[in-house]
């Protein structure tokens, strides 16, 4: 079993001894789309802690985009719930790169994709450092954030 599976678990059984009625909501919630992504599929699988990983990402994400839609819809109580219970689930994620960090790993991605295509990558080749980009992010930047390094670092 995946050792941050095993994490969420005893903090979810932490937070029900303290009554933390926020984080225990939290964490079952995590829980159940980890569990939820075991068995979508063919057959059941055990998770591995990249998988979680991008779940929580994923969950993380969700709780954002929730949180903008209630405080653009004028529910502010909502939206601080929300971004709340996206705290919760940030604290099991890793720490997310720096513009500068970003910014040298995609200069190292464009460089591997020039020696391998022997020739600086244009525009058109975003999607080959793109997916040598997201290799050395793995998780510790969001999509978009990625996206936007690389388009202008192409665009130089």
């Amino acid at each position: 079993m995946a050792e941050l599976k095993d994490k969420l678990k005893s903090d979810m059984v932490v937070a029900l001894k303290a009554k933390d009625t926020a984080r225990l909501g939290t964490l079952r919630m995590v829980l159940a789309a980890v569990s939820t992504e075991e068995v979508a599929g063919k057959e059941a699988r055990e998770l591995t802690d990249e998988e979680v990983q991008r779940v929580l990402t994923r969950e993380a994400k969700k709780r954002k985009e929730a949180a903008e839609a209630f405080d653009s819809a004028g529910r502010a109580d909502q939206a601080a719930a929300e971004l709340a219970e996206a705290e919760v689930i940030a604290e099991y994620l890793p720490a997310q790169l720096s513009d500068d960090e970003l910014a040298d790993l995609v200069a190292q991605a464009v460089a591997e994709v020039a020696e391998q295509t022997g020739s600086a990558p244009s525009q058109k080749q975003m999607g080959l450092v793109m997916k040598a980009a997201n290799g050395k992010v793995a998780g510790r930047a969001e999509g978009g954030r990625v996206a936007a390094a690389v388009k202008a670092r192409l665009s130089q």
